[in-house]
């Protein structure tokens, strides 16, 4: 019987999932029971690792499971958001506006008997966005996003930024750059169904010296984004060590953890591009506190997520 086999056997402890790749490297292994604490909810968590676009029976024997387990409570579900709900869109009773539009999850609950689904992405990535994006700061400079990848995070990141009122608040341009068409044409279609100016490109590449390219080509100010999971789901950089950022530009490595090359490449132009550099850590942990949320019906209020935030800190 395999470690992931055993993940899925019925707990005498109300357990919440984790369903990644690597998910015993997370910090949230050691963060969680810290807030469980916090939030007095006596539960555990436990970690289901899947390959990534793993068979779709893999998918619906964790959903099963969680659906028929009583004291499992729910799931984050990682990496896998679009591929689980491909393979188990029958298995849930409800589905956010999100999820259907987006047709991804990350975030798998209970209410009133019935299998619920959630994306929560664009909320989480916008709540992360605007904890380093100064209001109007696109409108005052013109600058543009380049986002590397064009999954789960890369379309969270779109309808977020579609959703804003104010156009200085929304890039002129966003171009989402793919080594899969799969990918780029989901994008593509859900972008259409958005009521946007927001002028949207779609590449696709999988050479990082075509996206160093396109990174030279950036109005000064921009935001480029690594969005592939490269770095720590799979090793590597989307662009090469001779790839220049933008002048003044963000760097977003939505990774936290993991080798983080992309990182370490912004890093080293840190001074002499004087570009502001971000890592994934306050994504990580609005992403998993709305998620706990949904998951034990919990009203995460700003003073409550800041005790979360700090004790998620202790440990980093």
């Amino acid at each position: 019987m395999d470690t992931n086999t055993l993940a899925l056997q019925p707990k005498t402890t109300p357990t919440m999932y984790f369903v990644g790749v690597t998910t015993t490297k997370s910090s949230i292994m050691k963060v969680f029971p810290l807030w469980s604490d916090i939030l007095g909810l006596g539960a555990q968590i436990v970690g289901y690792d899947a390959p990534l676009h793993a068979p779709e029976s893999i998918y619906r024997a964790i959903v099963e499971h969680i659906k028929r387990d009583p004291l499992s409570m729910g799931a984050l579900v990682t990496t896998h958001k679009i591929d689980l709900l491909d393979a188990a869109r029958d298995l849930f009773e409800y589905l956010d506006p999100y999820a259907e539009l987006c047709g991804e999850i990350s975030s798998i609950s209970k209410l009133d008997g019935r299998l619920e689904g959630h994306a929560k992405d664009p909320i989480t990535s916008g709540l992360a966005w605007e904890a380093f994006v100064p209001k109007g700061y696109w409108g005052n400079t013109g600058a543009e996003v380049l986002c590397l990848g064009a999954g789960g995070s890369a379309i969270a990141i779109a309808v977020y930024l579609a959703g804003l009122q104010d156009k200085a608040d929304r890039p002129r341009r966003f171009i989402a750059v793919n080594r899969t068409q799969a990918r780029l044409d989901a994008l593509r279609a859900i972008q259409a169904k958005l009521d946007t100016d927001i002028e949207f490109e779609y590449i696709l590449n999988e050479d990082p010296r075509v996206n160093d390219t396109l990174m030279a080509r950036l109005p000064d100010g921009s935001m480029v984004i690594n969005a592939t999971g490269m770095g720590k789901d799979r090793p590597g950089s989307p662009i090469t060590d001779d790839g220049v950022f933008p002048r003044h530009g963000i760097a977003w490595e939505l990774n936290y953890r993991g080798e983080l090359d992309f990182m370490h490449q912004a890093r080293r132009q840190a001074e002499t591009r004087q570009l502001q550099i971000e890592d994934g850590w306050v994504y990580f942990l609005h992403g998993w506190t709305q998620v706990i949320a949904q998951v034990f019906h919990l009203d995460l209020t700003p003073a409550l997520f800041a005790q979360l935030d700090k004790a998620a800190a202790s440990i980093r």
